[in-house]
């Protein structure tokens, strides 16, 4: 790889690492990456209504092929070394990084411009599980036949010089919930119901769903506040979230019920209002043999035979899979970076292998160009 690009791509990932902005509100990252796009020649486009960036490269008026390549721009917001912070610990400054190593692969080629027609989605709010929908909501896929994306991932799932052609992503719902009582002085116990309890009930009813032992999935609470300085309260409201996963569309739905049916029976148990929101989904992937052939492709020819993974099954989720729910006949496929990546996706202290950046943008380039059979 040139190492002028290469540099690049390091130092573009150290901006966006210490820059790092949550869903919603990447207001200087996208101003960052528009710069960048119309630096490198792009059809650049941004939004009223919200953030992130698209940036067409390439011939759109001859019939070409299609191709988007997408990449998550927003952060986590988490305690890092005692102090809340927008955090990268998902590595979207990684994907961010590799997809903008691609352009300058393609901008170097200057004979490729008539040849290509490639795509730059950077799409906001990827941990809201909402950002993808807002983007086929612009109409950024209408006219895409094929899309990647591209996902570092934990030293567990895949090592460093190796990757894989598709993640197989599982479905998720997060949901924020509410107890509402009434409080109660400390000595009197039997005047209310206390939140806290009521609390402890959920989480345990929450590990006794039982549907199909072959499917993961999981269900748990991830939040809980009620009570305040006085000690001698028994509180009676309290605020929650939970997160359920699934790897298939199809026993989700029969989580979710299950998860439903419990906050409706301890309601009636309780005599008090459990009301929860569902605030963010994620559907599973939907699989796309040709995108996943043309990246297995460009990871042979990049690391070669030894480097290629088998399709990952992974229980975290992505919203970049609304993009074919929402136009079936999308070829789409999400490629796997092993990067030595420790101690684990969304671990405040997250690290890796920098020099897996080379990996990722290597590996897009050549699938992009197998498209075109370049």
């Amino acid at each position: 790889m040139n190492n002028t690009i290469e540099q690049r791509v390091m130092d573009t990932f150290h901006h966006l690492h210490n820059n790092a902005e949550i869903s919603w509100k990447e207001v200087q990252t996208t101003s960052y990456i528009e710069g960048i796009l119309k630096e490198s020649g792009c059809t650049v486009r941004t939004f009223d209504d919200c953030t992130g960036v698209v940036g067409d490269f390439g011939n759109f008026n001859a019939g070409l092929p299609v191709v988007a390549v997408r990449a998550d721009i927003d952060a986590l917001w988490q305690e890092v070394n005692g102090e809340f912070q927008a955090n990268h610990s998902c590595g979207h400054d990684a994907h961010m990084s590799m997809v903008l190593g691609l352009l300058w692969r393609l901008e170097q080629e200057k004979d490729l411009a008539e040849k290509v027609a490639v795509r730059f989605i950077f799409q906001p709010a990827e941990e809201k599980g909402s950002g993808a929908l807002k983007m086929v909501e612009k109409n950024v896929v209408d006219d895409v036949d094929y899309l990647f994306g591209v996902h570092l991932r934990p030293v567990q799932e895949a090592e460093m010089g190796h990757a894989t052609p598709v993640i197989v992503h599982g479905a998720t719902r997060m949901y924020s919930g509410v107890i509402r009582g009434e409080d109660a002085h400390g000595a009197r116990p039997h005047l209310n119901h206390n939140a806290i309890e009521i609390g402890a009930q959920i989480v345990n009813m929450l590990k006794q769903i039982h549907i199909d032992p072959l499917v993961p999935h999981s269900a748990k609470m991830t939040a809980f506040q009620a009570g305040g300085e006085s000690t001698n309260i028994i509180p009676g409201n309290a605020s929650f979230s939970l997160d359920i996963r699934a790897q298939t569309n199809e026993e989700m739905e029969r989580l979710d019920t299950k998860v439903n049916n419990i906050m409706d029976a301890l309601k009636d148990l309780y005599d008090v209002d459990i009301a929860i929101n569902l605030i963010g989904e994620i559907a599973a992937a939907k699989l796309n043999d040709d995108a996943i052939d043309m990246v297995r492709g460009a990871i042979v020819d990049t690391l070669g035979e030894e480097g290629l993974d088998e399709p990952l099954i992974t229980p975290g989720g992505d919203d970049f899979h609304y993009y074919t729910i929402k136009k079936p006949s999308l070829k789409a496929t999400m490629l796997g970076i092993g990067c030595d990546l420790k101690p684990g996706l969304h671990h405040p202290n997250m690290t890796f292998d920098e020099k897996a950046l080379q990996n990722g943008t290597d590996i897009l380039y050549k699938a992009v160009k197998n498209v075109y059979s370049l």
